[in-house]
């Protein structure tokens, strides 16, 4: 059995048949924390998980209705089984399959994160949806748009009654009810959870367990902290710019433009913020490539290869990537490598992934 600290909540929960008929099915936790976990820093009491509300958010993750042309649902850039990545993507694309900057980033354990996106640029869970929605390159709607259409719907008035005990539909409502669901995408339940948590089914392997002690004595857990597997600070770690030549909207006007990406400093406007962007968790790893903000590996393997050997010396390179003697990078042998690839796997939460709580819904497109 999960050893779990504080239990919030135990209700009902629901599955979507389709986008706006839910199908309940057996009772489970909506929300509770991991006994291996910090406390959360989303305030909870603020805005109380119900199987009514997550229902909602759910119906809206996997509708396309937020979008302009009701093409493109968050659920396009976050899929279950990838680990809520955008399905091996390098790049994610939305609206008229206009490709952006940036890989998407994975959703899990929201409710420890500070900040988000890859440049950290937004503070609040419950403000997040509100950039993919009025992206260009995502959505490419408006807010006022969307609750305009939500309002025309058969049914999404019932839902907000359900949730909210009114038919009234506001932007706090709707992107509460996103939170609620995405709150509830926990993902705790790894071979290496159960092993911290001296549980059944949590024993580790001489090799992983040699990986773990690499993991730690490398420096890769400098960065990768804690059971959150990142420290949620902004890094530079070393690599090439990323600069690609793509169509933006000026004014609603396509241009192109050679474009640059300089992570955290587009949103500080801090020099030494420059090319750094968010240590993403790792929990997860295995299912979430490709790796980095851009998405330039597609395995493990060329991870770490990069790590030992090709960490360039860029302005504002991070100092754990300076080593005594003057190298840069990580020194890691090939067995190291593998050691440290085996430890990382045991992140895989297969429950989680395949959770059916969470599941879209039956004929979501796969793009």
């Amino acid at each position: 059995m999960k050893k779990y600290g504080t239990l919030f909540i135990c209700l009902w929960i629901f599955a979507c048949q389709d986008r706006t008929k839910p199908e309940p099915v057996k009772p489970e936790v909506l929300f509770e924390v991991p006994a291996n976990f910090p406390a959360p820093v989303y305030l909870l009491d603020q805005n109380p998980i119900t199987e009514e509300g997550f229902t909602l958010g759910k119906t809206l993750f996997y509708d396309g209705i937020l979008s302009r042309d009701s093409t493109i649902a968050c659920g396009e850039c976050h899929r279950q089984y990838f680990g809520f990545t955008h399905h091996l993507h390098d790049l994610s694309h939305g609206i008229n399959d206009r490709t952006g900057l940036r890989n998407a980033l994975g959703l899990q354990n929201l409710a420890w994160l500070r900040r988000f996106q890859w440049d950290g640029e937004i503070e609040s869970l419950d403000e997040q949806p509100v950039f993919p929605i009025e992206h260009a390159d995502e959505m490419d709607d408006t807010m006022d748009n969307v609750l305009r259409k939500l309002r025309a719907s058969a049914n999404y008035p019932k839902l907000f009654k359900a949730a909210y005990g009114s038919e009234e539909i506001t932007s706090e409502k709707m992107l509460k009810a996103l939170s609620q669901f995405m709150l509830t995408l926990v993902s705790a339940n790894s071979r290496y959870d159960k092993y911290v948590r001296q549980e059944s089914g949590g024993t580790l392997t001489a090799a992983e367990l040699e990986g773990k002690a690499l993991f730690a004595t490398k420096g890769c857990q400098g960065c990768h902290a804690g059971e959150l597997f990142t420290d949620q600070s902004f890094r530079n770690n070393g690599l090439p710019k990323f600069e690609r030549t793509k169509v933006v909207y000026v004014d609603g006007r396509p241009t192109v433009q050679l474009v640059v990406d300089e992570g955290r400093f587009r949103v500080t406007g801090n020099p030494a913020d420059r090319f750094t962007f968010r240590v993403p968790s790792l929990r997860n790893v295995e299912a979430t490539l490709p790796y980095m903000h851009d998405g330039r590996f597609t395995t493990l393997e060329q991870v770490l290869d990069y790590y030992a050997s090709g960490v360039q010396d860029t302005p504002n390179l991070d100092p754990i990537f300076k080593q005594a003697d003057g190298s840069l990078g990580i020194p890691l042998t090939a067995d190291e490598k593998a050691k440290i690839i085996a430890f990382l796997k045991t992140l895989t939460d297969t429950d989680f992934l395949k959770d059916k709580r969470f599941a879209e819904p039956p004929g979501f497109p796969v793009r």
